[in-house]
């Protein structure tokens, strides 16, 4: 019979992408997890992974294999919900990944909310941006994880990860002031490096317009792109929750034109959204961003 922990190990590879990180993600040696794999092959009588390369790949029956494994940890996640709901209050550690404007703008509050309402919940919170969180989130290291998707750009989604929608918000035209009748074709620009989803969209928005933009300075911290603007370095996209309060010299509001805006999801695994400490974040999330208006 399978092992089933070397199942699991041969999907955190898919998810992951390394050995390596797999080792990280379940505090084994890489030595460890590679013996461990190296079982599963031979309880598996087939060859899972191609080692010829300088990357570990999966060879078609590890695919397969794969695919088993994936269903039997939505049905692992289920059990461990099922029984979770036997006890009389939320209890356990829940482990939250956020990106950098949500911490700033929510988290605190969610936080000090859910310490009242949930007195059993140990909370901990890694600052983490999506494109990391969530292969991390299906490996099982987060039980919950705040994405964001951005208007112009192609939906994001990743298989066995269910989202719900907890915000929408506008993404603003950050000005210096006195700039507010500048032509966007004729100013320098403020923006995250390239590759970013908000340099993308900056991209994007500008090509609908007919110009491409001059960008001056690329920052990856709205808080320093804030500072940059008021300075006179430039003008900025960046969405509300990066923006929480204008300092002097700095004007901001929705971009003219079609609305452009971000939504921001609670995502968790497929078998785990009825356990009683994802559905804790979710409802405590949904109410945090409401009061933000």
């Amino acid at each position: 019979m399978l092992d089933v922990r070397r199942l699991l190990l041969l999907r955190d590879l898919s998810v992951l992408g390394t050995i390596a990180a797999v080792a990280k993600a379940r505090s084994f040696s890489t030595a460890a997890v590679s013996q461990q794999l190296s079982t599963l092959e031979r309880e598996a009588k087939a060859q899972l992974l191609d080692r010829t390369t300088n990357r570990v790949v999966l060879t078609p029956a590890g695919e397969a294999l794969v695919a088993h494994a994936e269903r039997l940890a939505v049905e692992l996640d289920e059990i461990e919900a099922a029984l979770a709901r036997d006890r009389d209050e939320p209890s356990g550690t829940l482990r939250l990944a956020v990106f950098p404007s949500a911490a700033r703008a929510v988290v605190p509050d969610a936080l000090a909310k859910m310490s009242v309402r949930y007195p059993g919940i140990e909370i901990q919170l890694t600052e983490e941006l999506p494109a990391s969180s969530v292969p991390r989130l299906r490996a099982g290291e987060f039980d919950v994880v705040l994405l964001h998707s951005y208007d112009l750009l192609p939906a994001t989604g990743s298989a066995g990860v269910r989202q719900v929608l907890v915000h929408t918000e506008p993404m603003w035209l950050v000005r210096p002031s006195g700039a507010e009748d500048a032509d966007p074709r004729d100013v320098d620009w403020v923006s995250d490096q390239p590759g970013s989803e908000c340099r993308e969209v900056l991209v994007r928005w500008c090509a609908a317009a007919g110009f491409a933009p001059r960008i001056r300075h690329q920052v990856s911290d709205f808080a320093v792109a804030l500072s940059l603007v008021a300075a006179g370095g430039g003008h900025a996209l960046i969405p509300r929750l990066g923006v929480p309060a204008l300092s002097d010299g700095v004007v901001a509001g929705p971009v003219p034109g079609p609305a452009l805006g971000r939504r921001i999801f609670a995502a968790h695994r497929d078998g785990s959204g009825r356990h009683p400490l994802v559905e804790a974040a979710v409802e405590v999330f949904t109410e945090v961003f409401a009061e933000l208006g």
